[in-house]
């Protein structure tokens, strides 16, 4: 008799910078949202798809959640991270190691709403110096706030994540595949090297980067082994077009070297790779240029 199959939605949530978009890729085997050791790396919702035999399920990487800040592109990753809360089969709240903050106690108020299964997520553990205050942190914590499971777990070194996603699948409801056995996302290939480009100017201005950048792929050109993208990088001042640019352009140029190569393995094709950089007043707090950004819709 054929195992009847199962398809459900998992979302990730949390404070920024525990760890949720490792978690996803280290699930997935690949690297599909973009990381750094900035908070906010993540500011779109990223659906991953895992299928494993007669199982599906399509994990949501949802902006940390944060205080409330004026600015419009604060509200709406606010507001794509508590959408998530919504229409899904289990929710997994992240923290990190013995650390509970008021943050998390915010996030841990939205999801305790959920009409479905909510799991504790407890990741660097591995950067604990001592083990044993695991257990007295765990109890501390679940004698006024109701888990489903709580699993410990190291994202980054892929330490017990298969418990959780063996867990996850038993919570899936039986029915059909919603996407192609062989799909690991729903963005497009645009978004992604958006994306990408994104990534490298993170990682690599380190505490000079200017938050009000976003990235916009204006042309992208596939024929056969070769791609041709042209990728505009929005600033919100003049001083931060310099940042970007970096003296001779130097720093837009060593951001264009590895963004490629991250590009390039992701298309498995030649890239041809053009940046440049504007100056777009506010852009970060204008919900219009949100929109034409293709960030989340506001209510």
């Amino acid at each position: 008799m054929t195992e009847p199959t199962r398809f459900g939605f998992a979302a990730f949530v949390g404070r920024p910078n525990v760890g949720k978009s490792t978690l996803l890729n280290h699930i997935l085997g690949f690297k599909l949202s973009i990381t750094s050791r900035k908070p906010q790396t993540t500011r779109h919702r990223v659906l991953g798809i895992l299928t494993e035999d007669a199982v599906q399920i399509a994990f949501v990487d949802t902006p940390g959640m944060h205080t409330d800040q004026p600015k419009a592109m604060n509200r709406m990753m606010n507001q794509t991270a508590e959408q998530a809360l919504s229409g899904v089969d289990a929710v997994v709240m992240l923290t990190e190691h013995t650390r509970w903050s008021d943050l998390d106690e915010r996030v841990y108020q939205k999801l305790r709403r959920a009409e479905c299964p909510k799991y504790w997520v407890i990741n660097k553990v591995d950067q604990l110096s001592d083990k044993n205050q695991l257990l007295p942190h765990i109890q501390k914590i679940t004698q006024d706030h109701e888990f489903d499971e709580v699993f410990p777990v190291s994202a980054l070194k892929s330490l017990n994540l298969e418990p959780l996603v063996d867990s996850l699948r038993m919570q899936m409801p039986e029915g059909p595949f919603l996407y192609d056995e062989d799909q690991i996302t729903d963005r497009s290939q645009r978004f992604l090297a958006a994306e990408i480009v994104r990534e490298q100017i993170m990682r690599q201005l380190g505490d000079e980067i200017p938050y009000e950048t976003t990235v916009e792929i204006e042309s992208f050109d596939h024929q056969g082994d070769r791609v041709g993208i042209h990728a505009l990088i929005s600033v919100e001042r003049e001083g931060q077009k310099a940042i970007v640019v970096g003296e001779g352009g130097l720093r837009l140029k060593q951001i264009g070297i590895e963004a490629r190569k991250r590009l390039e393995d992701l298309l498995e094709a030649q890239v041809a790779l053009k940046l440049w950089v504007k100056v777009r007043a506010s852009w970060s707090n204008d919900e219009r240029a949100l929109k034409s950004l293709g960030y989340a819709e506001f209510d």
